[in-house]
């Protein structure tokens, strides 16, 4: 039982080095994008496939709540697990809490980009072209939930060398859809 938890402190040691996902110039998306040449294909009906059925001017105004307290969390998350594989002795528990709940909520977040819920119906984060590229951005979102879900199984494992690789990996594909579907606000 010693062993697993000092490999495990190790770990997390070990990743404190590496500054998290923003921490330097190597952490790009071709750095990471390993063999494959072309984004995957999302079917249409899949769990990544946002759902782009239009709401009323009511629902919109919960749709963009849920949104924006969906992203503030996934923020506040990242903040957690950045913190915490930076310290020299991360609290685990915290660090398991972090990345169930990313999981968690990257499969939440199919629901909250529905038509109508973009600029022109409020203020909001969100372009208008993620509704004007609902494919492209259906493989953002996939990219998302599963690079989430490979990160929660590095770290249920304790494999330090995975874990790093993989919270580089979620943080690429945060990056990759800010870059091109999210303008910054200032709340």
């Amino acid at each position: 039982m010693r062993i697993a938890l000092f490999a495990t402190t190790t770990a997390f040691v070990l990743l404190g080095a590496c500054g998290g996902p923003h921490a330097n110039s190597s952490n790009t998306t071709a750095a990471n994008t390993g063999n494959s040449a072309s984004p995957p294909q999302v079917a249409a009906g899949s769990n990544a496939d946002p759902d782009m059925t239009p709401v009323s001017a009511d629902q919109a105004k919960t749709v963009m709540h849920e949104r924006h307290e969906g992203m503030e969390s996934i923020g506040k998350t990242t903040k957690t697990l950045k913190r915490e594989l930076d310290s020299s002795s991360p609290d685990t528990a915290a660090v398991h809490a972090a990345a169930a709940q990313m999981a968690d909520l990257s499969s939440q977040a199919t629901g909250w980009f529905r038509a109508g819920t973009g600029p022109d119906v409020g203020k909001t984060g969100a372009k208008p072209e993620i509704w004007q590229n609902p494919q492209d951005f259906a493989v953002k979102v996939h990219a998302f939930q599963q690079a989430a879900k490979a990160f929660n199984v590095a770290v249920m494992s304790g494999d330090g060398p995975s874990i790093k690789t993989k919270f580089g990996e979620l943080g690429q594909s945060c990056q990759s859809c800010h870059d091109k579907y999210r303008s910054e606000m200032h709340h």
